[in-house]
């Protein structure tokens, strides 16, 4: 009887969802529970990885001065600072730096991300293994780095300046960082409103034009103001006075050269978008001085004295109006090894890296040659094409309010230009911007 009973049980299917539902459960949880846990490991990895890059870059200048266990033990603070995620056991690093191939770095991180559901009674699995790895090692790149800044009356609006300050500054820091020798790393700085201020220590400069042939009014220099040490009435009287004393074998004084502040407009087109090098008495190709009260601060040509660099960024004081193409121009010749600024020399066998990291708050309203917006732009734009025609690197970065297209079109590629909407947003830009140079001189 109970036999019997028994085997219609088995044999009746009807109401068997719910033991079969019962037993599949426990599996199904099982699978659901290794995708969830293995998704959370694989994000804790990728985290690890980027801040392990970020301290394998910060360790790069010091680890062939330091002991392995000094290494180890900056890397591991440097790393703890950045790193944030309680679902980890704690992280454990290991630095290792060799010279055997050239300088390596080897950085090694491991841990153990708690589990959720496969923690569960029944599956036993309290935690997943995690590890990654970051090597830096030191190639023939070096860096050469313009910084091409509106000072403009604008920037002074919504902390601008001296948020601007406060991410060159890091910049500068993060780059001095990835250089292992001096050289290694050269920044420059360039101020920029409507004007440039090269400095009043270039008076004397052959590439400093104190006659400008296309605009000669009362706010540029005229070269017939001033006398001549020796006479000059026997020379031709088609030339200016100070071509005529010059021709004459006399030292020409200028009257008015002493209340200069240092300020240079655009050169005389085309040379306006250009590098080409400017040639004593062709006017031109030289840079015309012009009286201008809202000169700003003095640029700084290409530079590795980091607290000269930081210095004069906080001298930085906002002024004027926007000429984009003046600031564009200066970066790239700070660049250059050629008048005016003479770039330090490029040794071989290392490969250099230009580049301009541009940034303005304005739309481009400022041209001597015309008030026509397009033509203003387009001028912009040719300086542009000119400039990563001949290698350089272009970042730009608009700040609130500008021509997006410009700026877009001006950039290396779309990754190269970045638009912000608030001041406290270029920290975060210039340290994006830092940390892919940095790669470019120490190779992953």
């Amino acid at each position: 009887m109970f036999v019997r009973y028994v085997r219609r049980l088995l044999d009746d299917r009807r109401g068997n969802i719910a033991p079969m539902f019962a037993m599949s459960l426990l599996p199904l949880l099982g699978m659901i529970g290794t995708a969830v846990d293995y998704s959370r490991a694989s994000a804790v990895k990728s985290a690890i990885q980027s801040v392990l890059d970020s301290t394998a870059l910060a360790m790069a200048s010091k680890a062939a001065t330091m002991t392995p266990s000094q290494l180890e033990t900056d890397a591991t603070n440097y790393f703890n600072a950045l790193f944030n995620r309680p679902d980890t056991t704690g992280v454990t690093l290991h630095a290792s730096y060799s010279n055997t191939n050239g300088p390596q770095l080897t950085l090694t991180a491991e841990t153990n991300v708690k589990t959720t559901l496969m923690s569960l009674h029944g599956f036993g699995v309290e935690s997943l293994a995690v590890s990654t790895s970051s090597t830096t090692s030191w190639g023939n790149t070096r860096l050469r780095v313009a910084l091409a800044l509106d000072n403009t009356g604008s920037m002074a609006q919504f902390s601008k300046m001296t948020a601007l300050k406060n991410a060159s500054k890091a910049l500068i820091d993060q780059l001095s960082a990835a250089a292992t020798v001096n050289g290694d790393v050269y920044i420059s700085i360039v101020p920029f409103a409507k004007d440039v201020n090269v400095g009043t220590g270039n008076v004397a400069a052959s590439w400093v034009g104190w006659t400008d042939a296309a605009n000669n009014s009362s706010d540029h220099w005229n070269e017939n103001q001033g006398s001549c040490s020796k006479s000059y009435s026997n020379n031709p009287a088609s030339n200016s006075k100070k071509k005529r004393c010059q021709n004459a074998g006399g030292v020409w004084t200028s009257s008015n050269h002493a209340n200069w502040t240092g300020c240079v407009m655009d050169r005389n087109q085309p040379n306006d978008t250009t590098n080409t090098p400017p040639v004593a008495g062709n006017v031109a190709t030289l840079f015309p001085a012009e009286a201008y009260a809202n000169c700003g601060t003095e640029l700084m040509p290409l530079s590795y004295n980091w607290t000269a660099l930081k210095a004069r960024i906080d001298t930085m004081q906002p002024n004027g109006n926007t000429n984009t193409t003046i600031g564009l121009e200066w970066g790239w010749h700070s660049l250059t090894q050629n008048s005016p600024l003479n770039a330090p020399p490029e040794p071989s066998p290392y490969v250099y890296n230009k580049v301009i990291i541009f940034l303005t708050d304005g739309d481009n309203t400022q041209n001597r040659f015309t008030s026509n917006q397009a033509q203003i732009d387009a001028r912009m734009s040719l300086a542009c094409t000119n400039a990563k025609a001949a290698g350089i690197q272009i970042y730009t970065i608009l700040v609130m309010q500008g021509s997006e297209p410009l700026l877009k079109a001006c950039a290396t590629d779309p990754s190269y230009y970045f638009k912000i909407t608030q001041a406290n947003q270029i920290l975060t830009v210039f340290n994006q911007i830092g940390t892919k140079l940095a790669k470019l001189h120490v190779a992953k």
